[in-house]
């Protein structure tokens, strides 16, 4: 009998305040969405941080002088070298221009200017551990025949800032919103709360718990999250299908692919934050703001 008088309240409560219940709803779901995607942003940075990294690419240049007693020397200690991934590849200057032609395939001007002779001869070198570079640089600096040694780190780390900031971004913008929510809960709650004081005292002087008048608050806070994330799942699914599998699928490329087994792990992110973040709210509301 409790259990279905709490229900019943829980409806009429939130068909009373139907307006503000859409409105508690629609803020939740933006909220939540900004949560669900700043999970799917940390965990794809991640991702691609792995991906590229183990794909990396330690380039020792050769100079013009180097004799072939010395290139045959370097290329030996490189295959026997523990921190360095087999095989070794040795790229000359011929093939050194044919990758240049195709990389700079849309500039033929820059292009036509560069010939064989004018790109060095190089080791392209895969480490076991990306982390080691520096004992591998330091190991082979100054050899003879060496002209240069290169780490592409350098050049992810600065893409990498750059997505750490937009992490940092997006969990600034799900802050704010998630404050909105709390204060949109709270003010509906309290509304919601002063259109049913009448009942409260008369439950207040018949003996009814606290817990057993708030109850009806608090559910339809959690109503609100539970519907708020499950709106906020479907725009990440629609975002998933439409966006990223659609008009961006061309940077699968260059990107990591979102696989649909991270978005399905958001509902449980999101539903669990918007229950807890709700109930919580209508139950410190009711506890602190009102005389119930």
């Amino acid at each position: 009998m409790r259990a279905k008088y709490v229900l019943s309240e829980v409806l009429v409560g939130l068909w009373r305040n139907v307006t503000m219940t859409i409105a508690m709803i629609i803020t939740m779901a933006v909220s939540l969405t900004m949560v669900g995607a700043s999970f799917l942003l940390y965990h794809q940075v991640g991702q691609m941080e792995k991906y590229y990294y183990a794909k990396l690419e330690v380039s020792i240049f050769l100079s013009n002088t180097i004799t072939d007693e010395q290139r045959q020397a370097l290329q030996a200690q490189l295959n026997s070298d523990p921190l360095v991934q087999q095989p070794v590849i040795y790229e000359d200057k011929e093939t050194a221009l044919k990758n240049f032609k195709t990389i700079f395939a849309d500039a033929p001007d820059l292009v036509n200017a560069v010939k064989a002779g004018d790109l060095p001869e190089s080791f392209r070198v895969k480490l076991k551990d990306p982390s080691q570079f520096e004992a591998v640089f330091l190991n082979y600096k100054g050899k003879a025949g060496i002209d240069q040694i290169v780490d592409q780190r350098n050049l992810l780390n600065k893409i990498f800032k750059i997505l750490g900031s937009l992490q940092h971004l997006a969990i600034l913008a799900a802050s704010v919103m998630a404050l909105a929510a709390l204060m949109l809960v709270g003010n509906t709650i309290q509304i919601a709360a002063f259109n049913k004081r009448r009942e409260v005292a008369v439950m207040k002087l018949v003996g009814a718990s606290n817990w057993f008048i708030q109850s009806p608050f608090v559910l339809e806070a959690i109503f609100a999250g539970l519907a708020g994330a499950i709106l906020a799942f479907l725009m990440l699914v629609a975002f998933k299908y439409f966006l990223i599998d659609g008009s961006l699928s061309s940077l699968t490329e260059y990107l990591t692919v979102v696989q649909w087994s991270t978005v399905w792990k958001t509902l449980p992110l999101m539903a669990g934050v918007g229950t807890i973040v709700s109930s919580v709210t209508a139950w410190v509301t009711l506890r602190f703001y009102l005389r119930v």
